[in-house]
């Protein structure tokens, strides 16, 4: 029988380890550790991995999302029936206009008034200007006409190298103007209530220009009333440019009103 000691039967026996034992001096390598399960600050155990923050309408509340979500739908419908309502507004006469169209125009006016018309390219091509002259009465009991005064050029004046030019200054007497066109007939015969209404629109403007103007004043001393006015339009053709060959007339022509007489109230500024 060989001979051999126990400490040769303890580490090569059938017992004995798998593994090597490591040197003298060096350290066997730790395991690597497990996943660790985190903990809130309330000693309750948090999901493994934690998720990533939430941001933007996801980090709402369930409540809260539903509100936002009704709130971007009725912004998107409302948005939707805007240009739906701007586009038959501005579109040529067609079945959804003949059928709806005073709720086209309800919404539209006047508000979100279109002064273009789609399918149009063509631009405005006259210069219509608004004039007016009144009869004033002086001291002395006599009424004196004064001149023709073209209101159109003074705001023209106003406007050209402003910057921020007033929204009366470059839309008042337009307005006025194409209000009266639209509720009078070829005569000047006013066509149902709103035909009055422009009248009168018309007409308190002029006297409250005539009034806040120099030349006026000037012209009766400052001390005038005015009694009447009359107001007319100069409509003249745009020349066309050197490189077309239109011939158009650029000779201008008038609408004259007829004389208004003009309340006391009124011409003294009481009625506005």
């Amino acid at each position: 029988m060989d001979a051999y000691d126990e400490g040769s039967t303890a580490r090569h026996g059938p017992d004995a380890p798998s593994t090597p034992t490591p040197p003298a001096g060096h350290e066997a390598p730790a395991d690597p550790p497990g996943p660790v399960e985190p903990f809130g600050t309330d000693g309750r155990r948090l999901p493994y991995p934690p998720g990533e923050p939430r941001t933007g309408i996801a980090a709402l509340s369930l409540r809260y999302q539903v509100g936002v979500a009704l709130a971007l739908a009725v912004v998107a419908i409302g948005v939707c029936v805007h240009l739906g309502m701007t586009f038959l507004h501005v579109a040529p006469a067609n079945t959804v206009t003949r059928a709806h169209g005073k709720a086209v125009d309800d919404w539209i006016y006047p508000e979100f008034e279109q002064n273009w018309k789609l399918f149009a390219p063509n631009p405005l091509q006259q210069n219509i200007s608004i004039q007016v002259r009144a009869g004033v009465r002086g001291p002395d009991g006599m009424t004196l006409t004064t001149g023709w005064y073209d209101l159109s050029a003074e705001d023209g004046r106003a406007i050209d190298g402003n910057l921020l030019p007033s929204h009366t200054q470059q839309n008042e007497l337009r307005r006025a103007w194409d209000f009266f066109v639209a509720t009078h007939d070829g005569e000047n015969r006013p066509m149902g209530l709103r035909g009055a209404l422009s009248e009168a629109y018309l007409r308190r403007i002029m006297v409250l220009r005539l009034t806040d103007d120099d030349a006026v004043r000037a012209a009766t001393g400052g001390a005038g009333v005015i009694e009447r006015v009359q107001v007319r339009s100069r409509t003249s053709n745009v020349p066309p440019p050197p490189w077309s060959r239109e011939k158009v007339s650029t000779t201008p022509s008038y609408r004259e009103l007829p004389w208004w007489k003009v309340a006391r109230d009124e011409a003294e500024g009481g009625v506005r």
